[in-house]
């Protein structure tokens, strides 16, 4: 069976192709692998394919994004990246969708009733769910009607109690959906059972700290196998400072901003969402490899801005282990959390009294799925890599016609 996974973020648009025969228990290599980073360059965006051993890199005009899809899904059938005689073997292609409000706690087929509630509940993601219906209208385009499959983000964090998924607002407000939906959902699950896995325990006896960091970033406390709480909530941007977004802010600024500046919807979402996080106190990026670059060169708001965010980063780590009400694995996980020793480092640090002790020569190794607590630690502390595509090839296999 080949599986095609979709996986657009707010500023990329990943892809990959499994084969399978079986369904193996560890994530094996796709045969074709390709992305496209809309950052890079203002002017362009920038595809990059891998098959058979060679790797390309492609310019992309950032004005027609749905033809960028297009052309990524043609190096699969042309070229020197071709592994597919045509389309028409493909069996399946799943997408990751980043929000699927109340009515979705599971993977799904997608119809027009589907396609229709992820385009309602753009208002709720806006950078990523309008990316996601144009993945699935690419495919519909190109593919034809392959069946495809929505894996939504959300579902992974509908087993988090009322005292934790409700605001303190008025009641009636969450009876209109206004509450905490949770993100990053298939990356979460999957690296709690990763790191289960790997420490030969079984999930449902252990208590952990899921730190999903990205250019968006989100925590999770997973308890017996369930999330039981989260730091992103009705929308992506509440919780953690993240590259471009604010993360959770005394919301008495907003209503300043209109009252004071004028403000509006739109430019207040542009500032929250595009403006703000390491890129708004750095001046220079949202990229956690430009911040400690700069940081290196004595850049003074760049060092603020990476201290901003290891202060949030450890508070909001205490708040999840308040609410596991104890700790036995940290793991660190998404490009940030699998790349940068610096930023494990820092937010390792201050937890002795729980008895945690990172390996500093374990962690500066550039370790990948393994534990970089010394022997001696009482909280294991793991790094994962996250494996959100080969997650949702899992869900395609099982729901497959």
């Amino acid at each position: 069976m080949k599986i095609l996974v979709l996986n657009a973020g707010s500023s990329s648009q990943k892809s990959c192709l499994y084969d399978l025969d079986i369904l193996p228990s560890h994530p094996p290599q796709p045969i074709w692998a390709a992305g496209i980073d809309w950052t890079v360059n203002p002017d362009y965006g920038v595809l990059t394919v891998k098959a058979k051993g060679i790797k390309q890199e492609i310019n992309l005009s950032s004005q027609d994004r749905p033809a960028a899809i297009a052309r990524m899904l043609d190096t699969l059938v042309t070229g020197e990246t071709k592994v597919l005689a045509n389309f028409a073997d493909i069996s399946i292609v799943g997408h990751r969708v980043v929000h699927g409000g109340t009515e979705y706690s599971q993977a799904t087929m997608i119809t027009p009733p589907v396609k229709e509630t992820i385009k309602k509940l753009i208002p709720l993601a806006p950078s990523h769910n309008p990316a996601h219906l144009e993945g699935i209208e690419a495919i519909e385009q190109v593919l034809g009607d392959v069946p495809q499959v929505a894996v939504f983000d959300t579902a992974f964090h509908r087993s988090i109690p009322p005292e934790s998924s409700l605001y303190p607002i008025p009641y009636q407000w969450s009876e209109l959906g206004i509450r905490r939906y949770g993100f990053h959902g298939t990356s979460h699950q999957y690296c709690s059972q990763r790191a289960a896995e790997l420490l030969g325990k079984p999930l449902e006896s252990l208590k952990m700290v899921i730190c999903h960091l990205g250019n968006g970033a989100s925590l999770s406390a997973v308890k017996g196998g369930k999330s039981i709480d989260t730091t992103m909530g009705f929308t992506p941007l509440e919780g953690l400072m993240m590259g471009t977004r604010s993360g959770s802010i005394d919301p008495g600024i907003l209503i300043y901003l209109e009252r004071e500046y004028q403000y509006n919807p739109d430019s207040l979402n542009s500032l929250l969402n595009k403006e703000s996080g390491l890129k708004g106190i750095s001046g220079i990026s949202g990229d956690m490899r430009a911040i400690t670059t700069a940081m290196a060169e004595g850049n003074e708001r760049a060092k603020l801005a990476f201290e901003m965010y290891i202060h949030r980063l450890k508070g909001l780590i205490g708040s999840m282990i308040a609410s596991l009400e104890g700790l036995d694995v940290l793991v660190f996980t998404a490009g940030i959390g699998e790349n940068s020793a610096l930023v494990r480092e820092k937010a390792s640090q201050g937890w002795s009294f729980l008895g945690l002790e990172l390996d500093l020569a374990k962690n500066a190794a550039r370790p990948r799925d393994e534990d970089i607590a010394t022997e001696t630690s009482k909280v294991r502390v793991m790094v994962i890599a996250t494996a959100e595509d080969w997650a949702i090839a899992r869900e395609c296999w099982h729901l497959s016609p």
